[in-house]
């Protein structure tokens, strides 16, 4: 009895053994001659893995899962486009991953980061010859042909794949071209009744509506507080222009000394526009400037679920500064 249940034992592991071969070893037909895999910077192995399944790529995501767990290599897979050509394994896949050599390469740029944020992510990248290391802003303006003395707001935030060891300069001038097309774009497309003068202004809108809200259904009210109030030249009165005027000297905290200290970014203490965008806005929040919702707004407070509270008049704004502000702080 004893023999027989050792030999179903001994069938059953070689089954196994050949079966896992079969999975991680043998080559599996791409669904094109040519395939890619694009590893984004924030999807995980697990997230690839599923997708590559159900492409039939491969033959299970969770000895995938398991097996990167094994070697220790599934939170250390680098981002970027991995090209594959003829039949290819799990195994050769994950090799790839391993290596870290993607034949792509990329550089997120994130929506609202200043310019020296958007450096700093090139300079940390590993994967750039670093050319533009020691020079400065108006240095790496003029290196691309940029237009103006000041590269706030001229980048436009992405994900910009590249082959590893392409130069930070070429990056540097793709996020600036593409921001002048997409700049070009809304300016071109905007509403008939803006109060601006040019593009440059209306990309200094959109600075200020990227860092007022994350949220997409607020940039178009948010736009029609600030048109409103430039309309009835009014201060816009936003903190992040305050914050961003302020530089090194905030530390995460603004206080009424700061709203009153006055900057050229101090919207409190200053009418009109900042002179010059304070961050690097995306594409919702550049149409949300070319386009602002149809509404008399003119004041908005956070209301403490990531959106914001819009009010007409100065008497409703307040009623709603006591309810989600002056509550909260009780």
């Amino acid at each position: 009895m004893m023999k027989w249940l050792s030999r179903g034992l001994m069938l059953v592991l070689l089954l196994a053994v050949g079966w896992l071969s079969w999975v991680v070893f043998v080559p599996v037909s791409l669904p094109s001659s040519s395939y890619n895999i694009t590893i984004g910077p924030s999807r995980t192995l697990s997230q690839v893995a599923h997708g590559l399944q159900e492409e039939g790529v491969i033959r299970s995501r969770m000895v995938m899962v398991a097996l990167a767990r094994i070697e220790g290599t599934d939170r250390h897979i680098k981002a970027g486009l991995y090209r594959f050509s003829g039949p290819v394994s799990m195994w050769q896949i994950l090799q790839r991953f391993t290596e870290g050599r993607p034949d792509e390469a990329s550089v997120t740029v994130v929506e609202g980061w200043t310019f020296r944020q958007f450096r700093a992510a090139l300079d940390q990248s590993p994967d750039v010859k670093h050319d533009s290391a020691g020079l400065s802003d108006a240095e790496v303006l003029q290196r691309i042909g940029a237009e103006g003395a000041l590269p706030e707001g001229l980048f436009f935030p992405s994900t910009y794949y590249f082959t590893p060891g392409a130069s930070d300069m070429e990056l540097l001038d793709r996020a600036y071209q593409t921001m002048q097309r997409k700049l070009a774009d809304a300016w071109m497309q905007r509403a008939a009744d803006l109060p601006l003068a040019s593009p440059y202004q209306l990309l200094t809108l959109a600075s200020l509506i990227e860092k007022e809200t994350a949220r997409p259904g607020d940039r178009p009210m948010i736009a029609a507080v600030f048109v409103n109030r430039l309309k009835k030249k009014m201060r816009l009165q936003t903190d992040p222009s305050v914050i961003y005027g302020m530089g090194p000297l905030y530390d995460g905290h603004i206080g009424k000394a700061d709203l009153k200290r006055d900057t050229p970014y101090n919207t409190y203490t200053r009418d009109g526009l900042t002179p010059t965008p304070i961050a690097l806005p995306g594409q919702a929040a550049l149409e949300a400037a070319a386009h602002p919702a149809a509404s008399d707004v003119l004041y908005f407070v956070a209301s403490g679920d990531g959106g914001s509270h819009f009010s007409t008049t100065l008497e409703a704004h307040n009623s709603a500064v006591r309810k989600y502000i002056l509550k909260k702080g009780n």
